[in-house]
């Protein structure tokens, strides 16, 4: 830790119970967050398989999903945990866990997601060293480039991409390549927004970020760019995926989100930031998996009745 952060003595963390042990560790690897990259995955997985899957496969890549964004969750935080208990921001987590607690539970979530891709196909084993690198590496960026927010949109856009190839054993379609770009912007550009709370202490501790580096309207301008880019691509993936009218409306629905939570950042206060971050990006998602299963199943049924309208 660099001399030039403001040192206070970090929070004591209680003796607690198992199920408050629990919660913690749900908290400290912020497991809500899962509605991120879910929501994309599933979305992969409907236009892959054209509907719902087996429930082998179904099961197995929500797996692997959940155990995936625990090991990055947990490694995060054992990477960052001298940092965070410095940071006024984040200084709580100190008392949600150990440190010694946080590495064994990014190895056992390794490992079961290592397993969760053994009982996919060969493909999917075969990235699971690859997926490994790309979800830890993300957390060690901070010490060396400012972009460190377009490495966890690296990170985040291998759920589509993986939930793709469990679904169909390959990646030869364009759309998990467009799905997976749609994520890396959005990613990108709402982790610009979220780094903006931290600018003060990335300066301190000398981590880098691009708020720290090149300021927060800066900042707030390229992630206005970079969602505007994932818009667009969203676009590009329902033409391309020959999703019918709900998917459509859902996309109208996306604008508004990423238009409010840009009105939203604007703000220097912190709860607005959060809203921004949090709930409206949790909308972003929500919204593309609805469209896309609805598209899916609104399409077949419109082809049905319009074969039957054509053929008696």
């Amino acid at each position: 830790m660099p001399s030039s952060v403001v040192m206070t003595s970090p929070p004591g963390r209680p003796r607690q119970g198992l199920f408050r042990q629990v919660i913690g560790t749900f908290e400290l690897i912020k497991f809500s967050h899962s509605v991120f990259a879910l929501p994309f995955a599933l979305s992969s997985m409907l236009v892959a398989a054209r509907g719902v899957p087996d429930l082998w496969t179904l099961l197995w890549i929500i797996w692997c999903l959940v155990w995936a964004r625990t090991a990055a969750m947990a490694f995060n935080r054992w990477a960052d945990w001298d940092y965070d208990m410095f940071n006024p921001r984040t200084k709580r987590r100190s008392q949600l866990g150990t440190k010694t607690g946080t590495l064994v539970l990014c190895v056992v979530a390794l490992l079961a997601f290592a397993f969760g891709c053994s009982q996919l196909n060969l493909l999917c084993l075969a990235l699971c060293p690859v997926a490994c690198v790309i979800i830890l590496g993300y957390s060690l960026t901070k010490r060396f480039t400012a972009y460190s927010h377009a490495f966890l949109g690296l990170a985040l856009a291998a759920a589509p991409m993986g939930a793709w190839a469990a679904t169909t054993g390959n990646l030869h379609s364009p759309l998990p390549w467009l799905l997976a770009g749609a994520v890396w912007y959005w990613v990108f550009g709402f982790d610009l927004i979220y780094a903006a709370q931290d600018v003060e202490f990335d300066r301190q501790a000398r981590l880098h970020s691009y708020p720290a580096r090149h300021g927060v309207k800066s900042a707030l301008r390229l992630a206005r760019l970079l969602h505007a880019f994932t818009w667009l691509i969203l676009l590009a993936f329902g033409w391309l995926a020959q999703l019918s009218l709900p998917y459509w409306i859902a996309m109208g629905l996306i604008f508004i989100a990423l238009i409010v939570e840009h009105i939203l950042c604007r703000s220097t206060d912190l709860a607005r930031i959060n809203i921004a971050f949090f709930n409206m990006n949790a909308l972003v998602g929500l919204f593309l998996v609805i469209g896309v299963g609805a598209g899916i199943y609104f399409g077949k049924i419109t082809d049905h009745y319009f074969w039957r309208i054509v053929h008696g």
